[in-house]
């Protein structure tokens, strides 16, 4: 059965589509969830807990039915992002504006010494949301999701060739957001 006639039945309140949707997907969001908590310093959540809180946000029937894999894994990665955000808020409410989580960008986006915190990097992708969707969504997909070029190109239905453009475009803006950013 498609994935997403699952994970909307899912939605639904079908137990049965929900346990075969999560078995298809598990490995997938695993990967993403590795990725999206690569490098970042006294991370207490384990990948295993960020899949199953983001795929427990996914599931409420009171938003519109995922359209396809595209969107799903798209939700995902956005799920996960928050989480990890709202952890990093929570963390820094905790310790008034210290020891804030840190996350290695690997020169993916730059910043000072490849560092940046992810409240900052937050802030950078509402920016560049706001500017345009597309380059945000890309940035998630290839930052917080972990997926590559090809894998995007495949998923968007455009060309590698224009995936790497626009992530060259992405990433030039955040680099200067974040250089602008006191860290």
């Amino acid at each position: 059965m498609d994935l997403t006639v699952l994970i909307n039945r899912a939605r639904s309140g079908d137990v049965t589509a929900a346990d075969s949707a999560l078995r298809e997907v598990y490995e997938q969001l695993k990967r993403i969830a590795l990725s999206a908590m690569h490098g970042q310093s006294g991370q207490t959540l384990s990948a295993t807990a960020l899949v199953n809180e983001a795929y427990l946000r996914l599931l409420p029937g009171q938003s519109a039915p995922i359209e396809d894999r595209q969107h799903f894994y798209r939700l995902a990665a956005r799920a996960m992002r928050q989480i990890l955000i709202d952890q990093a808020r929570r963390r820094s409410a905790d310790k008034r504006g210290g020891d804030w989580v840190q996350t290695e960008l690997n020169e993916q986006i730059g910043g000072v010494d490849g560092f940046a915190d992810v409240l900052a990097i937050d802030q950078a992708l509402v920016q560049l949301e706001a500017l345009d969707p597309e380059l945000a969504q890309l940035t998630e997909q290839y930052f917080f999701a972990g997926l590559n070029f090809a894998q995007i190109a495949e998923l968007r239905g455009i060309s590698e060739r224009t995936v790497r453009r626009d992530w060259d475009t992405a990433r030039a803006f955040l680099r200067r957001v974040l250089a602008e950013s006191p860290l």
